[in-house]
């Protein structure tokens, strides 16, 4: 069998880049090198090498997180390189990625969003109007960071201003969002045009620190009880994985997708959808793949297939 030139691309220069870095070794150890030939990039330094070596490139794995990974920059080169990729084209990348847009297409779309108000760096806000309208607790998030990096729980409302420059220290648009109290969960989807769900996974933060799921939940190892299946009813599991694939249809995904939401008395509230999720083993969708029957380098194999599979690139420069 030919071993297919596999670019494993990881790192590069946003908030995320440790977080980038560990999945890209862990994937690296999880592909099956009987089937691949791998070759690792890293945008912080070696874009002219990924450049030069194109014509060679079978297909690429992006292990990228925020900006210049999951918001469709890394997936044009690609496709100027005529590289086949795992994931999102452009578009979606671009209108997942910013908090803010995909919001407003959830709700155009009928998909259920805790309320929220839109901060802009420089332009007056005003925090009294936003307490009284979406009460307390608030999160407040960069618009186009991941990783929970920036981001704040607030329950006094002095806190809200100090919250807010926190946040723009990543980003000049900042998301202010209703709490809402309820069981956390997150679904993943996979394929192109035809969709599969995978098993939900519930949350429960663990760390002495974390109110939410932050960042020192998600990485601190323990620092969260992650449960998949999720403890909740079929009926809702369904409602939940239906969501799921409306929300990755509603921002024009492809490949596969993760949507964290919130279940609060029987109804659901979307909060993101990651359109490349964490990668490393014991990431939430290699979690929901292994509890249905793919492990994580069948995983590795069945994204690479569906980025062949796509027809967004339209082949090589001449």
């Amino acid at each position: 069998m030919t071993k297919k030139n596999l670019a494993l691309i990881s790192g590069g220069r946003s908030s995320e880049r440790d977080v980038s870095l560990n999945g890209g070794n862990q994937v690296f150890e999880a592909l099956d090198q009987t089937k691949y030939s791998i070759r690792r990039y890293d945008p912080a330094t070696d874009l002219g090498n990924l450049v030069a070596d194109a014509p060679s490139i079978d297909v690429a794995l992006i292990i990228l997180h925020g900006i210049y990974g999951e918001d469709g920059t890394i997936q044009g080169l690609l496709e100027l390189l005529g590289i086949p990729y795992q994931g999102s084209g452009v578009l979606g990348s671009a209108l997942a990625m910013n908090k803010l847009t995909s919001k407003k297409i959830y709700q155009q779309n009928g998909l259920p969003v805790p309320p929220y108000r839109a901060a802009y760096r420089g332009k007056p806000f005003d925090t009294d109007e936003c307490v009284k309208t979406l009460g307390l607790p608030l999160f407040v998030k960069p618009a186009t960071g991941g990783s929970s990096i920036g981001m704040s729980r607030v329950t006094d409302a002095e806190k809200l201003g100090e919250a807010l420059e926190k946040a723009f220290a990543y980003d000049n648009l900042v998301l202010v969002e209703s709490y809402i109290e309820g069981t956390e969960l997150t679904a993943a989807v996979i394929g192109n045009d035809e969709l599969t769900a995978l098993p939900l996974v519930e949350i429960i933060p663990a760390c002495a620190n974390s109110t939410f799921f932050d960042y020192e939940a998600k990485y601190t190892p323990g620092g969260a009880q992650e449960i998949c299946p999720a403890r909740i009813s079929g009926e809702l599991t369904e409602t939940m994985q239906d969501l799921a694939m409306k929300a990755h249809r509603a921002l024009n995904l492809k490949g596969y997708s993760r949507t964290d939401m919130i279940l609060k008395d029987g109804s659901f509230y979307i909060l993101e959808t990651n359109t490349i999720p964490g990668m490393t083993r014991t990431s939430l969708l290699p979690l929901a793949a292994k509890t249905a029957g793919l492990s994580f380098s069948a995983l590795l194999d069945r994204l690479i297939d569906l980025a062949l599979e796509k027809q967004e690139p339209l082949g090589r420069p001449d």
